[in-house]
């Protein structure tokens, strides 16, 4: 039996490797050519050091205390040299994968469909030329690389892992580089290359209700969560608020109809911050933002959308005195990496 172990690296970089049962986690890396930090092999220096974000494992026995003390392993620090899995796990290696010696991964697709879907964003669909070879978790991006140029742009996946197709929402920006050609150039049958994945914004284990906060595009790297949510099903509520500009940016609607619908325990709403909105709900997110959500703060929060949003709603948490029992977030600038 095997498990399949995320390394990843402090760069942003994601690869995922398969860990056969009784097989320590180093030597795995070194089965699928990935160097990990390693100077014993032998549970001594405490090089291989690395944390375990999420996953079952057994530390193993042959390490010394010095290279890895009672505190922190209690902190999830491992030893990868000795660490033997029972599930899938996640690590966060403390190097970068250039230093790894990991490879960029790149992956081919063909140009599906691209529409309009606002009046500030495109919904681009490419099949994908080998879709079981990427792998991804739910909420992260890849740099998506501008057809006829050397430049790239990031931009998360709106689609969950293990499709055919692989599913953007992308901001619509008057005179920038990808919204040009998506909107001028692309066709039906177009190539394009992308690599990834990246990022450590991804959905975790749910132990704790979820609160989700988008901001315009970044709905899309929390569709892929509540796409996994809903196949799997979850206790705890889950309560998203997408908050735009304006009535005509508004995107992506009838889907999170159809998700709440597949996963009883989610809700969600819209507000728009122009006074001027049809919509109920006027203002920003964090006007939405009631106290049972928060569940006195006993919560996990993912929040994604452009800076000053990031800002004021970690701005609410400090007014409040409440610090959520996770806290992850990203921010996004147009024509920047994530």
């Amino acid at each position: 039996m095997g498990y399949r172990i995320v390394l990843n690296f402090e760069d942003g970089a994601t690869r995922f490797i398969d860990c056969n049962a009784g097989e320590k986690v180093l030597e795995a890396a070194y089965r699928h050519k990935i160097n990990l930090p390693m100077d014993c092999s032998d549970g001594v220096c405490g090089t291989c050091k690395c944390r375990c974000e999420q996953g079952d494992y057994n530390l193993g026995e042959d390490y010394l205390d010095y290279a890895l003390s009672a505190d922190e392993a209690a902190e999830g620090l491992v030893l990868t040299c000795q660490m033997e899995v029972f599930s899938d796990c996640v690590l966060a290696v403390p190097a970068p994968s250039s230093a790894c010696k990991v490879a960029p991964a790149r992956f081919a697709a063909t140009v599906s469909a691209v529409e309009l879907a606002s009046d500030s964003s495109i919904l681009l669909t490419l099949d994908l030329d080998a879709p079981e070879t990427l792998d991804f978790l739910p909420g992260q991006y890849v740099n998506l690389e501008v057809p006829g140029s050397t430049q790239h742009r990031a931009y998360s996946f709106s689609s969950k892992p293990g499709e055919r197709q692989a599913r953007f929402l992308i901001r619509n920006v008057p005179g920038g580089l990808m919204s040009g050609w998506l909107v001028d150039q692309a066709q039906p049958g177009a190539r394009m290359t992308f690599v990834g994945p990246n990022g450590v914004f991804f959905l975790r284990p749910v132990r704790r209700p979820i609160v989700m906060l988008a901001g315009g595009t970044g709905l899309a790297p929390l569709l892929s969560m509540l796409e996994v949510l809903a196949d799997q099903g979850v206790d705890q509520p889950v309560h998203l608020i997408y908050g735009v500009t304006r009535d005509g940016d508004l995107v992506e609607l009838p889907r999170l109809e159809a998700l709440a619908a597949r996963l009883p325990t989610l809700t969600w709403s819209v507000c728009v911050a122009d006074p001027q909105s049809a919509q109920p709900l006027k203002g920003y997110v964090t006007e939405h933002l009631a106290d049972h959500h928060l569940n006195a703060g006993d919560c996990d929060v993912y929040l994604c959308g452009p800076p000053p949003m990031v800002e004021a709603v970690r701005q609410f948490f400090q007014d409040k005195g409440m610090a959520p029992a996770a806290f992850h977030y990203e921010k996004f600038a147009p024509s920047e990496a994530a």
